[in-house]
Parts: C-alpha cells; sequence; structure tokens
C-alpha cells in the first residue's frame, strides 16, 4: 500500500461517525445520540444546502492563519454539517426549518478548530508517519474479511477515493495527537483520591422558604407614613439644553421676555425625554427627581417654587436646565392605590434591605418555635410548608461530576448552588437542629439537616473515575474556545450566512 495514498469523502455513515467520534471534546452532546443519527442517515433523504449548488459561490465563512475555513462538497465541514442536520431534523422536524442559522454555525465552529488543529500541527512540524497511517487505514472496517484487511477489498475503492482516505486518516492521527497533548495531563493518585472523597459527607434535609415579596401592605405604608417626604408630588415642566449654561440662560430669558412659550423652547431646543411633550415631566414623587436633578440643593430650590414661577438655569445630568413649576408640591395621598404601588416599588428597588430584615425576623421567629417544638410541629403551627431533597455533599457551583442539588424539583434551591453562605450554614448546622436563615433571591430559607451520611464506595469511585474524563472536557472546551478567539481566526461567518442563506446582499 503506497504511504502517498489520499481518499475522497466515504460514504459509509459508520466511517463517518468513527470519524468524529475521535474528538469527542469538539462534539459531546451529539454523539449521545449516535444511534439515532446513524438510522436517520439510512431513513432520510440527504440534505443538501441549496446555496451550495449554485454556479460560483465561495462558502467561505472565515480563516485560520489564512487557510480558509470553507464547506465545500465531501469534506469535513459539509460532512459534519450533514450530520448535525439529520440529528435535528429527525429531533425537531416541526421546527426544523427554523434552525439553518445553529446549524450552520456549530457546523463552521467545528470546522473552525478542525482547520486551527491541523494547521497548528503543520506549524509545529509534525507529520503523522506514514506506516502509522497505513496500519490506521488497513484497520478500517471496510476493509475487513473475516477479521482481517482485504486486498482485495481495498483494491475495489476508486483510486482518487483511497488518497483521499489516506489524506484524512493522516489527519486524525495529528488532531488525536494535538487532543493527546493537551488533555493528556497526568493525574496523581491521590488528586483522584481526593476529587472521590468530596462526593461526601452528604446529608439529607427540609427545607421551608419565606417569600421576601410577601411583606404586608401595613409595613409598607407604615414606610410611606415614616417617610412621607419622599412621596411628595410635584408637578414641573423643563428645559435641557446641551450645548451650554450661557445658551440656557439665553433661552430661559427669551421665555421670560415673551419672545417664546416655554413649550416651543422646550420643542425646538430641549435635549432631554420630555422634549416632544413640551417640557410637561408629568406628576414626580420627590424620589423620583434624584435622576433629574442629582444635586441635593438644586433639588431643594426646585421644590421651593410656586405655581408658575422658573428656575435659574441648573447642572443636571442631561446638561443645564431650567424648570417651570405647573403645581406645587403637595402631600402624598396615602389611601389612593396608585401611590401605595409606587411605595413599593420605591421599597423593592431601593429598600430591598428593609424587606428582607422582615422576613429574616419571621423566619427566625420559627427557628425559636422548630427549636422548642421540633420542625414539623413548627411547620404545622405556621402553616408552612417544606420539601426534602438529599443526600448531596458540599457542591459549590452544582458540578456535574458530584451529586447535584435539585434545583428542577425543589424551585427555592435556585441560585443556592452559588451562594457560600448556604453551604456554609447547612454543613454547619447540628443535625436535627434548624437552621438560621438564609437570604437567596426572594427567599429567606431555613434548612434541617435531617441526617448526615458517608457517600457509597461506589459512588466515590465513580466520581474519581469520572474526574479525568470531566477535566478532559473542560480542557477541550477551552481550547475550543482559545482556538475561535485567537487572533489567528478571521470569523466572517456573520456575513456570508446573510449573504447566501438570508438574502442580504
Amino acid at each position: 500500500m503506497a504511504s502517498k495514498e489520499k481518499k475522497t469523502h466515504d460514504d459509509s455513515d459508520s466511517e463517518m461517525v468513527r470519524r468524529f467520534r475521535t474528538h469527542p471534546f469538539l462534539f459531546i452532546g451529539t454523539f449521545i445520540v449516535l444511534i439515532i443519527i446513524i438510522v436517520a442517515f439510512v431513513l432520510v433523504p440527504a440534505i443538501v444546502p441549496e446555496a451550495s449548488r449554485r454556479a460560483n459561490v465561495d462558502l467561505t465563512f472565515g480563516y485560520y492563519d489564512k487557510i480558509p475555513v470553507a464547506y465545500v462538497p465531501g469534506n469535513y465541514f459539509a460532512q459534519y454539517y450533514e450530520m448535525i442536520a439529520r440529528y435535528n431534523q429527525n429531533r425537531n422536524s416541526e421546527n426544523f426549518n427554523n434552525m439553518g442559522y445553529q446549524i450552520w454555525r456549530e457546523a463552521y465552529e467545528a470546522a473552525a478548530v478542525h482547520t486551527a488543529i491541523l494547521q497548528e500541527m503543520k506549524n509545529s512540524g509534525y507529520t503523522a508517519p506514514a506506516k502509522k497511517v497505513d496500519r490506521d487505514v488497513a484497520a478500517l472496517p471496510q476493509f475487513q474479511e473475516n477479521g482481517r484487511f482485504s486486498p482485495a477489498l481495498y483494491n475495489r475503492m476508486d483510486n482518487n477515493a483511497r488518497l483521499s482516505l489516506w489524506r484524512q486518516v493522516q489527519e486524525e492521527i495529528a488532531e488525536k495527537k494535538f487532543s493527546s497533548d493537551v488533555t493528556g495531563l497526568l493525574r496523581p493518585e491521590a488528586e483522584v483520591e481526593f476529587i472521590g472523597r468530596m462526593e461526601s459527607p452528604q446529608r439529607n434535609f427540609k427545607v421551608t422558604l419565606f417569600d421576601v415579596d410577601a411583606y404586608p401592605d401595613a409595613e409598607y405604608e407604615a414606610y410611606a407614613r415614616d417617610h412621607s417626604d419622599l412621596f411628595r408630588n410635584v408637578k414641573l415642566s423643563i428645559v435641557t439644553v446641551g450645548s451650554g449654561e450661557r445658551e440656557a440662560k439665553q433661552i430661559l430669558e427669551t421665555i421670560k421676555n415673551g419672545e417664546t412659550t416655554f413649550e416651543d423652547a422646550a420643542r425646538a431646543h430641549s435635549k432631554d425625554p420630555y422634549a416632544d411633550r413640551g417640557g410637561d415631566m408629568g406628576m414626580k414623587m420627590i424620589h423620583e427627581l434624584s435622576l433629574d436633578i442629582p444635586e441635593e440643593s438644586a433639588r431643594e430650590t426646585v421644590l421651593s417654587l410656586a405655581k408658575g414661577d422658573y428656575s435659574g438655569v441648573i447642572k443636571t445630568a442631561a446638561g443645564w436646565s431650567f424648570f417651570r413649576c405647573e403645581e406645587a408640591v403637595q402631600e402624598a395621598d396615602l389611601t389612593d392605590i396608585a401611590v401605595m404601588e409606587k411605595v413599593k416599588a420605591y421599597l423593592r428597588n431601593f429598600e430591598r434591605g428593609r424587606m428582607e430584615d422582615w422576613t429574616i425576623a419571621k423566619a427566625n421567629e420559627f427557628v425559636t418555635m422548630a427549636k422548642e417544638r421540633g420542625f414539623d410541629n413548627a411547620l404545622s403551627i405556621k402553616a408552612l410548608q417544606s420539601k426534602s431533597f438529599g443526600p448531596v455533599p458540599i457542591n459549590y457551583g452544582n458540578f456535574e461530576l458530584f451529586t447535584e442539588l435539585p434545583v428542577q424539583s425543589v424551585p427555592g434551591l435556585s441560585g443556592t448552588a452559588e451562594n457560600e453562605n448556604f453551604w456554609k450554614t447547612a454543613f454547619s448546622t447540628p443535625v436535627g437542629s434548624p437552621s438560621t436563615p438564609i437570604v437567596q433571591g426572594n427567599n429567606v430559607l431555613v434548612l434541617f439537616p435531617v441526617d448526615e451520611i458517608e457517600a457509597d464506595p461506589s459512588r466515590r469511585e465513580t466520581v474519581a473515575s469520572n474526574y479525568s474524563a470531566w477535566l478532559n472536557g473542560i480542557l477541550g472546551q477551552s481550547m475550543q474556545k482559545s482556538f475561535l478567539n485567537s487572533p489567528k481566526m478571521e470569523d466572517k461567518f456573520i456575513d456570508v450566512y446573510l449573504r447566501y442563506f438570508v438574502g442580504n446582499n
């Protein structure tokens, strides 16, 4: 077998899948459904992109180190596109026509990384040994008969096809070599053992939730009464000039002299959101004016105006402004539902801590009762619900390597995996005792550790054995991002896709 022989695209579906499987770090997820893809390859008609049939269409979506990443029928890009298109057509037949961009982008990125790896190996001076390529070609399934290489089957293949096949196998060997160099780090036995031990200890929990947004109306009303100055109302109009204080003063003078109206000046000169309304700011609560007039002394000057009065020119967030008072400051009507909705919005946005403090106090009342009467009795007395979950270890970040928090079945746990205080509290609280309250998002949680156990030895062994594969996957993903964001990568994907597949010429 001549070592210089090369091959075109092999039409065998199993051979195509075998080639892709040599790079699992690029194609995790696709091969979860490998069998489905192989079946679909037989049952679903060929998917050939319409643009590739047109004459003089250059589907070069980018370059790596000036090497084109192009869709050409039969090449790596085309094979990968064909594979994921068939998979998505089989899985999402109803939405398949809307997935064009996603499929093309995934195929492009896979081809770009493939091109980058081969170019980097070439730049490093690596060439797959010809004898190694010959052996791997001879071991391909299509050349086997009774478990041995068949020269007859090999010679039946078209010479150009054999040459192309030899080249593809040579590239595969180079990619495998690159992959092993990137992900083939030695894992000290002690490190692997340590990772396995992180699956223990595990705890089972009960949890009850206190909703921060259950803050009662009486508390909102009490806050509004105690801070009534914030919720007073005033109606103003404004003109804002961006060019400078001098021009703003000149415009104000023309209004005072009657040369123009305030409304016309606002429409002609103002550079703020109220210009189209003739400067009308509408009714504003005092606290809302802090956005328009950041400086407190300037704000107080405006608030002291009587109806119809003009302010002087004031430096505001948008430029140089002056105001006309349309209605002087009025006390807020706390019986008005609309006013109270604004009060509630203010507390949620600016005084969230007050709401959390109130909720924590309620949670602490429950904790005290749970310590005296038991967790379940306290739930019953307070008419509260609880959820159970576990056993789980400390798994900060909810890494798939370890047992994960069941955030889907216990919605109140959403976000807790990244909450350091949650884990500290969960595993420092004595078993059989309620925890201190934990603030998480819109909830305050109280945990009740039911028991603590050691993970099953087989589970620890599984974590340890999966560690290397998991780390390889992380390294592979990092490598892929590194190539796609490399200065050597010229990404023209959007331009080409819009030109040939959306019709934006």
